[in-house]
C-alpha cells in the first residue's frame, strides 16, 4: 500500500496507508487525520483542501475546472493547493506529502 504523509497545521507528521484508487481525503478519515470534507468527496466544498508538496506537485493529474472552480473558495490557497478528494493515490504517489492548511473554509457554516 502507498504510504502518505500529512503536515499538521501544528507541524507535526501523520503518515498513512492509502489503498490504491482511493482518495487523499478517504485516506485522512481512514487514518483520522483531521481534514474535513463537508461534501463527502462530491466536489462541492473546498474543505478538504490540501498543499501538496512541490516536488510532487507536477506528478499528479491536473486539475479539472470544477476542482479549480472548488479551489477558488480555498481558505490559505498556495500555486500547489489541491483538493484531497480529487487526488487519488496511485502507486507512482507512495510518500506523497501533503500539508493541511491552518484553516477551512465551509460555505455553510463559515471559516473553521
Amino acid at each position: 500500500m502507498p504510504k502518505l504523509t500529512f503536515i499538521n497545521p501544528d507541524g507535526s507528521r501523520t503518515e498513512v496507508e492509502a489503498a490504491l484508487g482511493q482518495s487523499v481525503l478517504e485516506a485522512a478519515h481512514r487514518g483520522h487525520v483531521e481534514l474535513e470534507g463537508a461534501c463527502e468527496g462530491s466536489l462541492a466544498c473546498s474543505t478538504c483542501h490540501v498543499v501538496v508538496a512541490k516536488e510532487w506537485y507536477d506528478r499528479l493529474p491536473q486539475a479539472s475546472e470544477d476542482e479549480e472552480d472548488m479551489l477558488d473558495l480555498a481558505f490559505g490557497l498556495t500555486a500547489t493547493s489541491r483538493l484531497g478528494c480529487q487526488i487519488i493515490m496511485t502507486e507512482d504517489l507512495d510518500g506523497l506529502v501533503v500539508t493541511l492548511p491552518a484553516a477551512t473554509r465551509n460555505m455553510m457554516i463559515g471559516k473553521r
